[in-house]
């Protein structure tokens, strides 16, 4: 528990003061965002302000987790690593995406086939890894089942070791596409992803926590509702860095923002939210804890689904918090109620996970 702590608390120094001194850097070299043109007119004032803030939050994570297990003289784990991997990885992926619309001023950045292309390069890396790497106890980071909250009876495994392996990445990499793009999407409006993320991070410090006090590797006191998770005080650790990061990230990036998250932090975010709900086995429990970034993903595969159908919209525009935008609600108060409402998700997920716990 004390790793949790300090990885939280340092990783929020580290984002709290350490973006300022990137905002200086990024105005130094003139590197702003651009806005597109068919976007709210409200969002033009913000032109120029710097993105690329999802350097910060994946270095102060980075930093926090080092520094807890230097402190605690944790060694580190493979489910850590992993989950690090995935989300430096899509970071460096949104970075570049980033770096091309501001050195070119325009809104489109890596083209998408580029851009899935990098996405399933890192995933494939990183659910074939998964696979492997056995403890003591013979069991690897990840399992070829389907998760809820434990794996469940849906084995992709049924057909042989290499088709189960293929289904494998390929589900695995379908969650990493679907949790990154669904981050980026929310990342619209000031402090919007960077508190909702907080939320949802937080909540998985309190999983992996609780998953770690009922391992089944604690043979003395392992029950029949034990959690067959590889490493989840690791991954607690993690969390807690991400959450740590984000709060301090959130200081600077509450509106009026001084910097964006930009692609660079909403895809590693996004890429750190499916690789620790793959590890921690609650792959189906997530879209419960991350409700909120669900709904607004759902909001763009409505519209532009109906669109194509029908030729008529159902918002005036998508993703949901332009459409609550343009029908006049100010921007904080957007803002601070999708964070109620992430809250509520959350406390929804979690209350799942343990009454399923409790009920036996």
């Amino acid at each position: 528990m004390r790793a949790v702590l300090i990885a939280g608390g340092l990783s929020m120094l580290v984002s709290l003061l350490g973006t300022p001194l990137f905002i200086r850097y990024l105005v130094r070299k003139q590197y702003g965002q651009f806005i597109r043109q068919d976007g709210p007119t409200a969002h033009f004032t913000k032109r120029g302000t710097p993105t690329m803030g999802g350097v910060v939050i994946i270095g102060a994570t980075l930093i926090g987790w080092l520094g807890a297990l230097l402190v605690t003289g944790r060694p580190p784990s493979v489910s850590a690593a992993l989950v690090l991997f995935l989300m430096t990885g899509l970071g460096v992926v949104g970075f570049l995406d980033d770096f091309i619309k501001i050195s070119r001023q325009r809104s489109l950045g890596l083209s998408p086939r580029l851009k899935i292309l990098g996405q399933g390069v890192v995933g494939v890396v990183f659910a074939v890894a998964a696979l492997q790497f056995p403890n003591s106890s013979f069991r690897t980071p990840a399992s070829m089942h389907v998760s809820f909250i434990r794996d469940t009876n849906l084995n992709l495994g049924f057909a042989g070791a290499t088709v189960g392996v293929l289904l494998f990445v390929l589900w695995a990499n379908f969650l990493i596409t679907a949790w990154s793009n669904a981050v980026n999407l929310t990342d619209g409006l000031d402090g919007l992803a960077a508190g909702a993320s907080l939320i949802v991070f937080g909540a998985y410090v309190i999983v992996g926590v609780w998953q770690s006090n009922q391992t089944c590797q604690a043979i003395a006191t392992a029950g029949p509702r034990c959690y067959e998770v590889r490493d989840p005080m690791s991954l607690a650790v993690v969390a807690a860095a991400v959450t740590g990061a984000c709060f301090g990230f959130l200081w600077w990036n509450a509106s009026p923002a001084k910097i964006f998250m930009g692609d660079t932090g909403s895809l590693a975010l996004g890429g750190a939210l499916a690789g620790i709900s793959i590890l921690s086995r609650t792959e189906v429990l997530a879209a419960i804890i991350g409700g909120l970034f669900v709904v607004i993903v759902m909001s763009d595969v409505i519209q532009i689904g109906f669109f194509k159908l029908t030729g008529r919209r159902v918002f005036k525009m998508a993703p949901l918090h332009h459409h609550f935008e343009l029908s006049g609600w100010g921007e904080v108060t957007i803002v601070i109620r999708f964070w109620i409402i992430a809250g509520l998700f959350v406390t929804m997920g979690v209350g799942v996970f343990y009454t399923e716990w409790v009920a036996g």
